[in-house]
């Protein structure tokens, strides 16, 4: 009985959240999907309740979907501890983050369609993370995508929207090459793609290196960063599901997934552990150079990312999931709390205007410090069960010594930069307009982000029992090793409360910054050039390949009785027609289908 609970679990959760999406068009639509989701919550606390008492993790439903002469797939569900933990986890979060959108999108014309939208996209990552095979975990990745796409431009008609989706789908092409890459040889090796069965095999270096880059343009690590802050585009709500539980955690999941693989390849793995050093300092470091609110709490999701993977990177993927699972909730609140700071303050974003809110928002502003101080890794609450793990992990570990060092700072500048939020937003005296009606008395608004702030300060505790067995290998340690995290989050509080207070009386006004940390700088730089050899490259061989090879050389025999040169002819089936172009694209693989089956 107890080993059919998590498939049941899951169906009832699907079904649940399926069941709105017969009624978009009903007038209460938004508030049915809250309900669902809720609902789904509950339901899905039975397969955790399976997983604590019962310890049933693997559970591999197959029910044949595909069988042609090149695969057999099947539809699969693979149930285990990560996909039974991240359930509720992202239910619970998404519960909060819909009752917020409620009355964030209450007078916009479509918010019927904005729900759904986020309905999807929680689906998607639940397909994403209930995956049995590759094929189905491909269906949840790209669903994620296209709805992060649909978000982020929600607000299509302002230029900077348009452009931050299209920019965060064009990140994450670069990363589906490798993901594909990696898919295909897969299919080749194993016609069922299933993760069990695939385990037996030893993947070559450049499938797994093509599966880390899926997941740092996925999950915003560094060179392909720029996106993430570039989505704050979109509305409040769509940040705060994008960054807690979501999109950017799905490049992480994917390599929690592939353990497996990566664990025999030390290549691989000091790929994942220094591009996550580095990303969580250069995150952190842009953190503290930015005054826009939503800026800085985007760049602190980047640089946690960087911490998940240098988890991954010194193999304790457990650390990096139990990261995923609390870093949801403090960061969904800090993106919440932002989203009603910036509404009352009739949508200023420099938190150098704000000041004094704990008096006219003292709700608001006592869940913002508890997040930061989550954020910070403050004991006993969500952030430091997971973070001082991490670190802790890496100070015994054999790693570079120059990845512990950037590990170390970054979590000392994450100390700054939460701080510096705090104190900006919240103490001392108002620097917003006195003529602003602040009032933060909105239930749907207290509601989720007081149930976020509880679910900071318990649900580390409750998810560290949950993800670690009762009897636990004791290591013993120096006590420098042991309080170093909890020392370098210290120093860095010091040190944001004399910045802060020095620079309190200076005016808001813009000022000369380091290149180095100017986000705009660091496209001009690593991309302009890219993008221009690339053009630069395609454009010589357009004119030296194609003129003077096919129209000089070939053209004489070929097209020697035709007024039509191949230049002419390429440029016609240009015509700018999706149709025509998914036509060629479906005829195209038709006959590679036919080729292959006849070979």
């Amino acid at each position: 009985m107890y080993s059919l609970l998590p498939t049941i679990t899951i169906s009832m959760v699907i079904l649940t959240l399926i069941s709105p999406l017969l009624f978009v068009n009903s007038p209460n639509f938004p508030t049915n999907t809250k309900k669902a989701v809720k609902t789904a919550f509950f339901i899905s606390l039975i397969a955790l309740f399976s997983l604590t008492s019962h310890y049933q993790e693997n559970t591999n439903d197959q029910k044949e979907w595909i069988n042609s002469f090149f695969t057999n797939m099947k539809f699969s569900i693979y149930f285990d501890s990560y996909a039974i933990m991240f359930l509720p986890v992202a239910l619970f979060v998404t519960w909060s983050i819909l009752e917020f959108s409620i009355w964030y999108m209450e007078e916009d014309m479509d918010k019927n369609r904005f729900m759904k939208y986020l309905l999807i996209f929680l689906l998607a990552m639940l397909t994403l993370t209930s995956a049995g095979n590759f094929f189905i975990l491909f269906i949840g990745w790209e669903g994620v995508g296209l709805m992060s796409f649909l978000l982020i431009g929600w607000y299509h008609g302002r230029n900077n929207a348009a452009a931050a989706a299209s920019q965060a789908v064009l990140y994450n092409r670069v990363g589906d090459i490798g993901f594909l890459m990696a898919f295909c040889w897969f299919i080749n090796m194993f016609p069922s793609a299933e993760y069990q069965t695939a385990t037996i095999m030893t993947p070559p270096t450049f499938i797994l290196l093509g599966l880390i880059t899926a997941a740092a343009t996925k999950s915003a690590q560094f060179m392909f960063h720029p996106w993430l802050a570039s989505a704050m585009e979109g509305p409040t709500p769509v940040s705060a599901l994008l960054h807690s539980s979501t999109m950017v955690v799905a490049g992480i999941f994917l390599l929690i997934r592939m353990f497996p693989f990566l664990e025999e390849n030390q290549t691989a793995l000091s790929t994942c552990l220094c591009l996550g050093a580095l990303t969580t300092f250069y995150a952190a470091m842009l953190a503290l150079s930015q005054n826009d609110i939503k800026k800085i709490v985007a760049y602190s999701t980047s640089s946690q990312l960087g911490l998940m993977m240098v988890a991954i990177g010194i193999g304790q993927p457990h650390l990096a999931f139990l990261h995923i699972c609390t870093h949801a909730f403090f960061k969904a609140m800090l993106f919440l709390c932002s989203g009603s700071i910036i509404h009352n303050l009739d949508d200023e974003q420099d938190i150098r205007k704000m000041g004094g809110l704990q008096m006219m928002m003292p709700v608001t502003t006592t869940c913002f410090s508890i997040g930061s101080l989550a954020l910070m890794g403050t004991p006993f609450l969500a952030g430091f069960y997971s973070k001082d793990a991490i670190i802790e992990s890496a100070s015994i570990s054999y790693i570079n010594f120059m990845a512990l060092i950037l590990t170390l700072i970054a979590t000392a500048f994450t100390a700054v930069y939460s701080f510096r939020l705090v104190f900006y937003i919240s103490m001392k005296s108002p620097r917003s307009n006195s003529l602003l009606k602040v009032n933060e008395n909105n239930t749907p608004v207290l509601n989720s982000i007081t149930r976020l702030a509880i679910g900071s300060i318990i649900a580390g505790l409750l998810i560290f029992h949950i993800t670690f067995p009762n009897n636990p290998t004791i290591h013993t340690m120096p006590s420098y090793m042991k309080m170093s995290a909890i020392l370098f989050t210290l120093v860095g509080f010091i040190i944001a409360f004399d910045l802060a207070k020095m620079n309190w009386h200076l005016p808001p006004v813009n000022t000369s910054r380091s290149k180095l940390l100017d986000p705009l700088h660091y496209n001009q730089v690593m991309h302009r050039p890219i993008i221009t050899t690339s053009l630069d490259t395609g454009w010589e061989i357009v004119t030296h390949i194609m003129d003077d090879l096919l129209v000089k050389k070939l053209s004489r025999t070929i097209f020697k009785d035709s007024n039509i040169t191949p230049v002419q002819i390429i440029r016609a089936s240009q015509s700018g027609m999706i149709k025509a172009y998914l036509s060629t694209l479906f005829t195209t693989l038709l006959f590679i289908m036919i080729l292959i089956y006849l070979i």
